[in-house]
């Protein structure tokens, strides 16, 4: 178990999900809610798990990757990255299942999350991977995969302050 394949794998099922719902446009209120609940819960917990396991140790060990200059820069957006799409994912559940504003959120939601993983796959991983011992990417893979765990019925999405976050792990 390596904390990098798990976040990759992650991100692959969140495009899944994605797709899925692409497809769903003929779909009634009931069945939209149900792989929405999957989604959101799988996002905010993926989120939380990067905020309380692979950034903290991605700012100990990275130096920047992908055109950042620091580790820090790295943490700093993706952290940032993560308010928008905990942002998206309340504006869409305000909204009712399939209504013209829900698929509205769902596609702003898509759009954010796609850009934060595609940054963070370029970035913060990239970086890890070249900085961090395969016995630390194991250990926190296999924390990260027991976190997911624990908190498969969902948490209470809060907006972290980029800042305030890179200077208490740094």
């Amino acid at each position: 178990m390596d904390i990098v394949e798990v976040i990759l794998s992650d991100h692959h099922e969140q495009r899944r999900r994605f797709a899925l719902l692409d497809e769903m446009h003929k779909c009634g209120p009931s069945d939209l809610d149900a792989v929405w609940k999957q989604l959101r819960i799988l996002l905010e917990v993926h989120a939380k798990a990067e905020e309380e396991l692979f950034y903290p140790a991605l700012l100990e060990l990275g130096t920047g990757a992908g055109g950042k200059d620091s580790a820090g820069d790295e943490t700093l957006d993706a952290i940032h990255d993560h308010n928008e799409i905990r942002d998206a994912v309340a504006d869409v559940s305000q909204h009712p299942a399939g209504t013209t504003e829900w698929w509205a959120g769902m596609t702003k939601l898509n759009e954010v999350n796609g850009d934060h993983m595609a940054e963070e796959e370029r970035e913060g991983l990239t970086d890890f991977r070249q900085h961090a011992s395969l016995e630390l990417r194991h250990r926190l893979g296999l924390s990260f995969a027991i976190f997911e765990s624990q908190h498969a019925a969902g948490i209470q999405a809060r907006d972290v302050d980029p800042e305030e976050y890179v200077q208490e792990h740094e």
